[in-house]
């Protein structure tokens, strides 16, 4: 009797596993990946979701300039220049060295003791003068290649895959947390309670999912199109 007793209850947890779908055990695969170190965890999935990973690639850059929520203002430009070259789904090839430009998208940079920081990345900026517009998701964020740290990331963040639809990461740089969402309109936001402060050094590493716009026109940053 103590062996069935024992079983049941097993059974049952088993059979809930199942019903939850996989996108509970890609979240619990993250967090037992990190082994007890910040983690980031992804949430159960939506088919609205899952359409728009559809469309979108994986990518690696770096930021430009560092950025710091007390001195930066709302609609400020940053930048970011991809690492490798990339191809969009729609056929649109960004090579190695391409411009991400984007925008502060927080009108809020510090209230109630809180710091937050949310980027919007905005186009893709050719060699050649044309600017795509883009839709992206930050995945992760690592420690600069060449110099600097973050206390608690990792040297290199986990590349995007299609399982990863919303990003929640805890104490993610220097205390920082993290957050992101395929179906958000920022890209990523960074948030710190208390007295510290949003900082994210320049050639800080950006996992990324970047897809061209809906209905996007390419055109000609020098003038035309």
């Amino acid at each position: 009797m103590m062996k069935y007793g024992n079983a049941l209850p097993l059974s049952i947890a088993a059979t809930f596993l199942v019903l939850l779908g996989p996108g509970y055990a890609h979240a619990a695969s993250l967090k037992a990946s990190a082994g007890g170190s910040p983690s980031p965890t992804a949430t159960v999935t939506t088919s609205a979701q899952q359409q728009e990973a559809a469309q979108m690639v994986s990518a690696r850059a770096h930021l430009v300039n560092a950025l710091d929520a007390r001195k930066t203002r709302s609609g400020g430009q940053f930048e970011a220049v991809l690492d490798k070259a990339v191809r969009l789904k729609d056929g649109v090839e960004l090579p190695h060295g391409t411009v991400l430009v984007g925008k502060v998208a927080t009108d809020q940079m510090h209230s109630n003791g809180t710091s937050r920081l949310a980027l919007r990345f905005t186009e893709a900026r050719l060699k050649d003068g044309k600017a795509v517009p883009i839709r992206v998701m930050i995945a992760g964020i690592g420690a600069p290649a060449d110099a600097g740290y973050y206390a608690g990331s990792s040297d290199t963040p986990i590349a995007w895959n299609k399982d990863m639809l919303q990003m929640d990461q805890e104490g993610a740089i220097n205390d920082v947390d993290f957050h992101s969402n395929i179906s958000a309109p920022d890209s990523g936001v960074f948030v710190a309670a208390g007295k510290d402060d949003v900082k994210l050094l320049a050639g800080s590493q950006l996992s990324l999912a970047i897809a061209a716009s809906p209905n996007r026109n390419m055109t000609n940053t020098n003038g035309g199109v």
